[in-house]
């Protein structure tokens, strides 16, 4: 019995002048240095948010801004001068990592940034037609992430919008070609193969310009039995609260690819949960400061979806909603 305490206290011993050792290697290691281009505006509450649950999901990982991990914000706002001198300015620190949002901030990085400095992107639409990536299972390269959309969701807002808008038989695509995945080709195809084979009649607009988008709408608004669907890219999210008040104010029957549009007025939303994106992000960071290679890890389809249905602005539209839809609906604004 002797024996068995004088180990316990041996091995207590041991483990109380071990714990200081391997605080102190903690607080010794490195000060690791992370980058953060988005492309959203600073004053984005929906932007915001996304960057607060990304800290949480490396917070749950370990890494502590302050402790051992530094994070140096960009927002760019979806200016595109902007976007080039915070990636050159980025580029020129030599972060461990940079973790870039949207397809038009990474290619700004791609072609400043020398291979030893690791990308996890997020929010982008077809990195492979857009030359970032050579495969989704072996990316090459120093670059790898997650993907926001695929191109056959646009005709998914069709059907959604037929379905909640019955009577609407002509749909405008609206987007902005220098911001949209592929000029806007990624989701054209999948949209007019979609609306042919519903016999749905088809306009496309693009819009470079914010006073393009009143045209847009108001066109639409004129048009009896007519949809908008609005594209997933900067512009259109930027833009979102003028898309929103213009398409009520010409009584436009509309879906969105976000949730957050259900949530500022928009009629429908279907799309990617950003959230979800972001955080799943955060394990690729972990990874990669830990010594894996992005060319290890192998780009991520969104998994979660949201459906996003705003009663309030049905009623003033006079749209009776499916009570199918309704049930299917992951958030339903009363």
């Amino acid at each position: 019995m002797r024996n068995v305490r004088r180990r316990e206290l041996i091995a207590g011993l041991a483990s109380a002048a071990a714990w200081p050792l391997a605080a102190r290697a903690q607080q010794s290691e490195r000060m690791r240095q992370v980058g953060l281009i988005m492309a959203s505006a600073e004053t984005d509450p929906e932007a915001q948010q996304r960057v607060r649950i990304f800290r949480q999901a490396l917070n749950a990982l370990g890494w502590i801004e302050g402790v051992n991990l530094q994070i140096d914000y960009h927002w760019t706002g979806g200016n595109a001068e902007r976007l080039r001198n915070s990636a050159y300015e980025l580029v020129g620190k030599k972060p461990d990592l940079i973790v870039a949002h949207s397809t038009p901030v990474v290619l700004a990085l791609k072609q400043l940034t020398p291979t030893d400095i690791p990308i996890v992107f997020v929010s982008v639409s077809d990195p492979i037609g857009d030359g970032i990536i050579a495969s989704f299972h072996r990316p090459g390269g120093n670059i790898t992430g997650f993907t926001n959309i695929e191109g056959s969701i646009s005709g998914k807002w069709l059907e959604l919008l037929t379905e909640i808008a019955p009577n609407v038989s002509r749909f405008t695509f609206i987007y902005n070609p220098r911001t949209a995945p592929g000029g806007g080709s990624y989701f054209l195809a999948p949209f007019q193969a979609a609306a042919s084979s519903l016999n749905l009649n088809t306009t496309i607009n693009p819009v470079n310009e914010p006073a393009e988008i009143d045209d847009v709408v108001a066109a639409v608004g004129r048009e009896p039995n007519s949809g908008l669907v609005v594209s997933n890219d900067i512009f259109t999210v930027r833009h979102r609260e003028r898309i929103i008040s213009l398409a009520a104010r010409n009584r436009v029957r509309a879906i969105y690819p976000f949730r957050f549009f259900a949530i500022d007025g928009g009629l429908i939303a279907y799309g990617t949960d950003l959230a979800d994106l972001f955080r799943r992000s955060a394990t690729y960071v972990d990874r990669i400061l830990k010594g894996e290679h992005p060319r290890q890890l192998p780009v991520q389809s969104p998994v979660k979806f949201e459906l996003i249905i705003n009663l309030k602005t049905a009623k003033v539209l006079g749209l009776e909603v499916p009570s199918t839809l309704l049930a299917r609906a992951d958030e339903v604004i009363e």
